[in-house]
């Protein structure tokens, strides 16, 4: 289901880093974070609930949006 504050995330299992790009265009690294985590976040009904609820404030983060904004 689409996601109306999420655009996409992606999972790098071996550096367990959460890649999440917002629809505003902010993008984040989130650090630690366990694969069973990232794999309900794939499957949650609502991203952005899940992430609100599982992933924000709980995992520390870094903000690349503008390593990206060639």
């Amino acid at each position: 289901m689409p996601s109306s504050v999420i655009r996409f995330f992606r999972y790098g299992p071996d550096t367990r880093e959460l890649k999440v790009t917002f629809v505003s265009g902010r993008l984040y690294v989130y650090e630690d974070v366990p694969p069973e985590v990232a794999a309900a976040f794939k499957n949650a009904r609502s991203k952005g609930t899940f992430f609100n609820h599982e992933i924000r404030d709980r995992y520390v983060f870094r903000d690349i949006t503008h390593e990206y904004a060639g």
